[in-house]
């Protein structure tokens, strides 16, 4: 498992939260220290960093995260743990679950939250023994009447799994949120690998405490080797509502299941239809076998965790996202990764792919505002967005293009969407396109990173790429800076280009079309940090466009202490 950790120096404070008085730890006295330009400003970072089980309880959001205690790499797996009431403003609790028992006494990895019918939440993680196998194990609140779940105790018939003889025990981890069958028993499925096959096992319970494997099997998928993190969900077709997996009622012909597995470094997912009765799931198409090689996003996003929102009746969509530059850099810094904004996820109007948006509660953190509309961008040509902090933002533009019978040829057989963006990065110019913003940019653009677009024609149709390039976001030696990018499922002739970037230091996200296409990028600039950073909307191609709208705004620091 490719996890990074945290180093903390702590400071108590005290604070009241939802009436009660809990204790919290800032990752304070070290940061005073040490100069700190890539820590983000409104991204949560724990003291630890991979994804695991977040929920809502009692009107409280919980995050809870895997977290090294004693350094800022990989090791001493425990579950780190924190409380909110908007997903933005975080507060960090005690640690939840620590290994200290024989099952778990080399870790405590992956796993996942589900509340069960009478309103206990309930704790499903893989443990690493004595033997290095590793099994599954539950865990559960010690007071379930307190909506902060300060204290958690582990079950005592821990492990409730171990790997069946022809798994690997090296290859058995990451049990997913439960499910309610339509015979009113639970079901997970948990990470592995079958006869060198990606999979996922399946199994079954009356009583959340006793498991059995299914006779069912879910897809095996013989061009991935093995599965991280998976996940399986409904989603409606005709709305951007979440479903609730706890009820049974959440099938029907308008509903279609997400299968979702991390693997080779990416959160792939695919499509199809669940029957509830004998568990059998006919996917769409394989993974990496659509025309797209569907995923959460097409950066650096991965061990994503997502959970339905019972309050806002919504699926809330996070994912971890690693360091890109080195180990010895993490421990100057003291601390290693972060987590994506909260984003809303649903199925798209087509129903071939999921959309992502932020949450709306993000949307608070937003202050000073620039905005205009209608405004010429010529070709080979930029507009400097002045008036908010560039280097904390949140920016949203959309272009409009015309005239697109003269944009580049796309041969058909370019299918891979990062090679394309590699080979025609954003100082390769075109006709329509290199087009967007250069963000975290120094004054004589030394450094920049580049999020755009491209219209390519092929035949009579047209197709519009994304991409992110951060091949000059920063004068730092052994940086990794990969380009990235997607196709977005629009037609340019009748659909606005949009895009929405957030910038918060050395993290931008970005998503196209509206939520059809995500690309998350880390970046670590030297020049352009803080009040030196610059923002600019740009077009690098030969061909003229409009932007129809731009809005820009500063970000306030969010409360994560």
């Amino acid at each position: 498992m490719k996890i990074y950790g945290f180093y903390v120096f702590s400071l108590c404070c005290f604070l009241i939260f939802n009436g009660v008085r809990v204790e919290a730890f800032r990752n304070h006295t070290r940061l005073l220290n040490v100069s700190q330009p890539y820590r983000t400003a409104y991204h949560f970072q724990p003291t630890k960093n991979w994804m695991n089980g977040p929920m809502y309880y009692k009107g409280v959001y919980h995050f809870f995260y895997q977290h090294n205690p004693y350094g800022p790499l990989w090791g001493n797996m425990s579950w780190g743990h924190a409380i909110s009431h908007d997903l933005i403003n975080w507060v960090h609790l005690d640690i939840a679950l620590v290994p200290n028992e024989h099952y778990d006494i080399n870790g405590c990895f992956s796993g996942s939250a589900t509340i069960l019918p009478n309103g206990e939440p309930a704790i499903l993680y893989t443990g690493v023994d004595a033997k290095l196998h590793q099994v599954q194990n539950l865990a559960f609140p010690k007071n379930i009447s307190d909506p902060l779940l300060k204290e958690w105790v582990k079950w005592p018939l821990n492990p409730i799994l171990s790997p069946p003889d022809e798994i690997d025990p090296s290859f058995y981890r990451d049990p997913s949120t439960g499910w309610m069958g339509a015979d009113g028993e639970w079901r997970v499925v948990i990470g592995t690998r079958i006869d060198h096959q990606g999979a996922a096992i399946l199994y079954k319970s009356k009583d959340f405490r006793s498991w059995n494997r299914s006779l069912s099997p879910f897809p095996l998928s013989n061009i991935t080797t093995f599965w991280e993190c998976p996940e399986f969900y409904p989603v409606i077709s005709n709305g951007k509502s979440g479903l609730d997996t706890s009820v049974i009622s959440v099938q029907g012909k308008d509903t279609k299941h997400v299968l979702k597995a991390s693997f080779n470094d990416q959160d792939y997912y695919i499509l199809g239809k669940y029957d509830p009765e004998s568990d059998c799931y006919d996917v769409d198409a394989d993974f990496m076998k659509s025309k797209e090689w569907l995923r959460y996003d097409y950066g650096k996003f991965y061990a994503s965790k997502s959970f339905y929102d019972g309050e806002k009746k919504r699926r809330i969509l996070w994912s971890w996202v690693s360091e890109s530059d080195t180990a010895p850099d993490a421990i100057e810094k003291g601390w290693s990764g972060l987590q994506t904004i909260p984003r809303s996820i649903w199925l798209s109007k087509n129903e071939d792919q999921l959309v992502q948006w932020p949450v709306k509660e993000l949307e608070k953190l937003r202050t000073r505002k620039v905005h205009f509309k209608n405004k010429r961008l010529k070709g080979r040509s930029m507009i400097e967005i002045s008036g908010i902090t560039a280097s904390q933002a949140d920016v949203e533009i959309t272009f409009r293009v015309s005239n697109l019978k003269h944009a580049e040829v796309l041969s058909a057989e370019v299918v891979d969407p990062q090679i394309l963006c590699t080979q025609k990065n954003a100082t390769t110019d075109g006709k329509f396109g290199p087009f967007g913003l250069l963000v975290l940019a120094s004054k004589y653009l030394t450094e920049h990173t580049a999020v755009f677009f491209r219209v390519f024609r092929i035949a009579n149709s047209f197709r519009v790429l994304m991409c992110a390039d951060p091949s000059r976001s920063s004068l730092k030696p052994f940086i990794d800076k990969p380009i990235y990018g997607a196709f977005l499922a629009l037609d340019p002739r009748y659909a606005k280009i949009s895009l929405r970037t957030l910038i918060d230091h050395s993290i931008v996200e970005s998503f196209g079309g509206e939520g059809l296409a995500c690309i998350t990028s880390r970046v670590y600039p030297v020049l352009a940090v803080g009040e030196q950073a610059h923002l600019y909307a740009f077009n690098n191609g030969t061909k003229s466009l409009s932007i129809s709208s731009l809005s820009a705004w500063s970000m306030k620091k969010a409360q994560i202490v």
